[in-house]
């Protein structure tokens, strides 16, 4: 009896998982995630997005955001905030932008819980021009997330 209860538990787990996983990413406001980033002690991806109109966008989505395992990571490790570019920004969302000279451009910020940028090894922020390489795109996570834990 214990024997079923605890194989039941698991296949409970491990479907309860995949549901989350393939929900994806949920998104969330700018002052959201810098509440959430501060009282979890993780990293925020600020994605200043246009949508499926950007090529740039549509391209991160499809290939980046759309990764189960890609969005489980950020989900996991990060707090993925989303900054609609279609829509009227808030002083906060345009002091941000305009810090990091977005132009009214799509932009991508990794910051820590005290809103630092956070830059890759070589000091250099994230930039994608014309591709988007998923396995690239973990590593720069993994990166990211080692650096926060350092700070800590």
């Amino acid at each position: 009896m214990k024997r079923s209860i605890v194989i039941l538990t698991l296949v409970f787990i491990t479907i309860s998982s995949l549901a989350l996983a393939s929900e994806g990413i949920r998104w969330v406001t700018l002052k959201d995630g810098m509440e959430r980033s501060k009282a979890e002690k993780k990293a925020m991806i600020i994605d200043f997005f246009f949508g499926p109109e950007c090529p740039r966008c549509a391209k991160l989505q499809k290939e980046v955001y759309d990764e189960p395992a890609i969005a489980k990571k950020i989900m996991d490790d990060f707090v993925p905030v989303r900054v609609d570019l279609t829509k009227k920004l808030t002083k906060e969302e345009e002091r941000l932008g305009e810090k990091y000279e977005y132009k009214n451009d799509c932009l991508l910020l990794f910051m820590d819980y005290d809103n630092n940028l956070l830059k890759d090894k070589a000091g250099k922020k994230l930039c994608f021009v014309d591709k988007v390489d998923p396995d690239e795109f973990i590593q720069y996570l993994d990166h990211i997330k080692a650096s926060l834990n350092k700070t800590k």
